[in-house]
């Protein structure tokens, strides 16, 4: 795979600044969605990451049918 192929396929992990930039929300509530659950994510030398399916299935669950007003923010295969 070269590297415009990997460019083009997007990115596999976002930081915490990424996740609140996408959904117009502050860092603070990204971490407060990371440390209730609502949000999976991976920590790895201090610094949270989400990967990017976690956030593609939340997108996918509200667009594809699933319309609830309150929808967590974890994917179903649960656990972080």
């Amino acid at each position: 795979m070269t590297n415009n192929q990997t460019e083009a396929a997007g990115p596999k992990f976002y930081d915490v600044q990424e996740v609140a930039d996408m959904f117009k929300m502050s860092r603070m509530t990204v971490y407060r969605a990371i440390g209730s659950g609502e949000l999976r994510a991976v920590r790895i030398r201090g610094r949270w990451l989400v990967p990017a399916r976690v956030i593609e299935a939340l997108v996918d669950a509200v667009t594809i049918g699933d319309h609830t007003d309150t929808l967590p923010l974890t994917d179903k295969t649960g656990g972080r």
